[in-house]
């Protein structure tokens, strides 16, 4: 059954106020945690129970995302492109949104002091639109 209501309050930071300086700071700290609900397969994620698909929920093995190394890249690859919320908690982004090379829009979501865990955006969500344009994709 398919989400039907997102986040309204959700905005892109327009960039005007992200220094390069904040940008490495949050490259260099940033963690990706992951969430069992949010896969199919463990991979090398370690969770425990090792994978709880939750129905409902966004699957990251349906875009591809099966290893730790390639959550945490594509969550860096977004902060690279300040594909980052407008909203900040404890000076994270409360969000971070980044593409797969296959133009599958993901969006993760703040757990706590740099940690994210994320999952691909459904596509009935709006807010799909608005990070593929700021990439220009289509």
């Amino acid at each position: 059954m398919p989400r039907e209501s997102f986040n309204p309050k959700r905005a892109l930071h327009d960039g005007a106020e992200l220094s390069p300086a904040q940008i490495e700071q949050w490259l260099a700290t940033v963690h990706y945690g992951g969430n069992p609900e949010h896969k199919r397969n463990p991979g090398d994620f370690g969770f425990t129970p090792p994978a709880g698909a939750r129905l409902g929920k966004a699957l990251c093995d349906n875009v591809g995302v099966f290893s730790r190394s390639a959550a945490l890249e594509l969550l860096r690859k977004g902060i690279r492109k300040g594909l980052v919320s407008r909203q900040k908690r404890d000076g994270w982004p409360q969000n971070v949104w980044s593409v797969t090379s296959e133009g599958e829009p993901l969006e993760a979501q703040l757990e706590g002091s740099g940690v994210y865990h994320g999952y691909p955006m459904p596509e009935n969500d709006p807010f799909r639109d608005d990070v593929l344009k700021r990439l220009k994709l289509p």
